[in-house]
């Protein structure tokens, strides 16, 4: 069974088991978080789709790490003007393992 949720103006594809990167969630690690917004659950045969979320399902999900994602570097540049800004920066994220997907017809 899969679902697709919605999180942080982004939508997200998960399975039971999964860990999936969202971007920086309340909470510490080893919490329970609890995802109401799902668009999309299916199981393979029973497909139910959200307008816009499905009503009485959830995405349970037990967090495992708080952290930062890789540097980027943002590097600003106008040709023969002698200007240039570098700029590095790292995201938070929140690391999650999807336990259960919860969907009633």
């Amino acid at each position: 069974m899969y679902a697709v949720i919605k999180t942080g103006g982004k939508q997200y594809t998960v399975t039971q088991g999964d860990e999936v990167k969202f971007e920086k969630l309340d909470g510490k690690v080893g919490d329970s978080i609890t995802f109401e917004h799902v668009l999309f659950t299916s199981d393979g045969e029973k497909v139910q789709i959200g307008k816009p979320y499905l009503e009485n399902s959830k995405v349970v999900g037990q967090i495992t790490n708080q952290g930062k994602n890789k540097k980027i570097v943002v590097f600003k540049y106008k040709r023969r003007k002698g200007y240039r800004r570098k700029q590095g920066h790292r995201q938070d994220f929140t690391l999650v393992r999807i336990e259960n997907i919860e969907a009633r017809a």
